[in-house]
Order: C-alpha cells, then sequence, then structure tokens
C-alpha cells in the first residue's frame, strides 16, 4: 500500500491535473494486473498502458506523483512498478550519498 503520508494536502487544485490524463475514462485493468497475470499478458497490457501515457498532457505531474507517494502497483506517468522501483532506490541512494558528502564538508570545516 502506498504511504499516504506523503500525499498532497487534499485541496482541488492539487489533483487537477488528473482531469485531464489519458487514462480519465479508461478501465483501470489497463493499468493495474490481475491477480496471476503473467507472461506476454502482463507485458502486453503494460505496453498497452504505456502507449497510452506517452501522448498523455498530464505524464510528468503524473510520474511525479507516483514517484513522490511511492506507488507501488500500476503504470503511472509512463513508468510500471519495476522501473518506479529503480527510480525510488537511485533517487534515495543520490539522496544518501549528497548526505554523506555534506556530511564530510561539514567535518572538514
Amino acid at each position: 500500500m502506498a504511504d499516504t503520508s506523503r500525499l498532497p494536502t487534499p485541496v482541488a487544485e492539487t489533483w487537477e491535473w488528473q482531469r485531464h490524463g489519458n487514462c480519465r475514462n479508461l478501465d483501470s485493468s489497463v493499468f493495474f494486473h490481475p491477480d496471476g497475470e503473467r507472461g506476454f499478458a502482463r507485458a502486453d497490457r503494460v505496453a498497452r498502458a504505456k502507449r497510452i501515457c506517452m501522448s498523455c498532457p498530464v505524464i510528468v505531474e503524473c510520474r511525479h506523483h507516483a514517484l513522490t507517494v511511492e506507488e507501488p502497483f500500476g503504470v503511472w506517468g509512463g513508468l510500471d512498478e519495476t522501473e518506479r522501483r529503480a527510480a525510488i532506490a537511485r533517487r534515495k541512494q543520490l539522496q544518501a550519498e549528497a548526505e554523506k558528502e555534506q556530511e564530510c564538508v561539514s567535518v572538514t570545516r
């Protein structure tokens, strides 16, 4: 389950971007896998979802949201679960390295 503590406050303007998504009136099963889906069926569904995302006018906002709240499921902003996990892990690694570097700079001053 996504960590909702990282969600922005419930202000209508904050969520306005969702009204403009290409996914707005599509069945969620295009973006979220059913239990037990594997192999070609899953790859085909993910590819279809990503094609929808690629022409979406709010892909940047959607991707930002998914990475910020660490959405664990589905295709968001053109990224699947595996791609988001990798991006989040890389971001955390870079943050940790930056903090460590900052500590080293502070110690040498």
